[in-house]
């Protein structure tokens, strides 16, 4: 006799739920919290065997009789030949953990008899496995419920992960002369390294805090260039609400201009065209993708160089309503792959865009102007999504 005895009987005694219980559906709960009950894998499949020598399928109810009676020798053939030393130890678990209680017999023998009518069995009560089922339950659920948490954690932080990557190489481009973009592509990297092992709940929150702190941190050095960027966008938001009045005139000072002496555009594919290095987004491509998945689904397949990306903007660009003059114009501007991000850019919030081809077309005039760039476009993009 121990306290694993006392607390088993004290279990056992307890009124099971008057409709019984499923003792598979006990069994499922059960291996579901089996940790917080000292439980392993093999102990689970030793009460498994156990519970299949259970005639019915509830546990209680109608079923007043609860105790089996298997020998030693039927439960190894069950188990699969475990030895016998194996499967007491697995046994003593089980009672200690409380899931089951002991019905010895005078002789410490497992068997039945009828006695005056009545069945008497000595042997394993799977009573606790019916009176316990609230407490598995509960304790299933709160494990369910701390596994979904770190769940969404480890999705937060691998997120953030990958934010901090695509800012700091961002930042690397428009401020080069900040040391601190290297800091936090070495935080980025070892964020990487440790999302690639099994973390616990305290080191993903130790690495969520790092990483929120570097956000922050780089979010507010590049926070000015965001700050101009939402003017410029308020403002051009304005004049594409009003595209219906303007864009006529729009389209007439860029006939002017070009009949006060500007040089005309080339009609060459901008795929064939060498990249003018001067006129490259100030930005990585996989930035941009981030923050424009929407181009993807227009290309061939996974676009990985500047001319794929081009190429995929020339062919939504049609369906965007967007006029072979105006994309032209653009491209003669900004360069081919500026223009390009800026309607991939476009197409990411085109909802939102009544007239597409005046609003390029004023981007244009400020780029002629030497007054644009897409890198806060992008940036906003970004910042939405998050």
């Amino acid at each position: 006799m121990d306290a694993a005895h006392l607390t088993a009987d004290r279990a056992a005694a307890e009124a099971p739920p008057p409709g019984g219980v499923n003792k598979w559906e006990a069994l499922r709960e059960l291996a579901a919290a089996r940790t917080r009950f000292g439980l392993s894998d093999r102990d689970m499949g030793v009460l498994q065997a156990l519970v299949s020598f259970h005639p019915q399928g509830l546990l209680g109810g109608n079923s007043a009789q609860m105790v089996v009676h298997p020998s030693n020798e039927a439960l190894c053939a069950r188990l699969n030949g475990m030895p016998g030393s194996t499967l007491r130890r697995h046994l003593a678990h089980l009672v200690a953990a409380g899931v089951i209680a002991r019905r010895d017999s005078p002789n410490g023998k497992r068997y039945a008899r009828i006695e005056e009518g009545e069945k008497v069995a000595f042997g394993f009560d799977l009573a606790p496995l019916a009176t316990r089922f609230a407490e598995f339950c509960a304790e299933a659920e709160a494990i369910r419920a701390e596994t979904q948490a770190l769940h969404r954690l480890r999705e937060t932080v691998s997120l953030m992960r990958r934010d901090l990557a695509g800012l700091s190489a961002y930042g690397a481009e428009i401020r080069p002369d900040m040391t601190i973009w290297d800091t936090f592509q070495a935080l980025a990297a070892t964020a990487t390294r440790l999302l690639r092992r099994k973390l616990e709940a305290g080191d993903l929150a130790i690495l969520h805090d790092d990483l929120s702190t570097a956000l922050i941190r780089a979010r507010g050095i590049l926070e000015p260039s965001a700050e101009e960027s939402s003017i410029n966008h308020a403002e051009n938001e304005q004049h594409s609400q009003n595209s219906n009045t303007n864009s006529h005139d729009l389209e007439l000072r860029i006939e002017h201009a070009k009949a006060a002496g500007a040089e005309p555009l080339s009609d060459a594919d901008p795929a064939e065209m060498p990249p003018d290095d001067t006129k490259l987004p100030r930005m990585p491509l996989g930035l941009v993708l981030t923050a424009c998945p929407e181009i993807q689904t227009y290309a061939d397949g996974p676009i990985r160089h500047w001319h794929e990306f081009v190429r995929a903007a020339d062919v939504v660009r049609p369906m965007m309503g967007i006029s072979p003059s105006a994309w032209d114009d653009a491209r003669q501007a900004m360069g081919p792959e500026e223009a390009a991000v800026v309607v991939a850019a476009m197409l990411q919030r085109f909802d939102s865009i009544q007239s597409p081809g005046g609003y390029l077309r004023a981007l244009t005039n400020r780029a002629l102007d030497g007054a644009f760039s897409s890198g806060p476009m992008i940036m906003a993009l970004m910042r939405r999504a998050a």
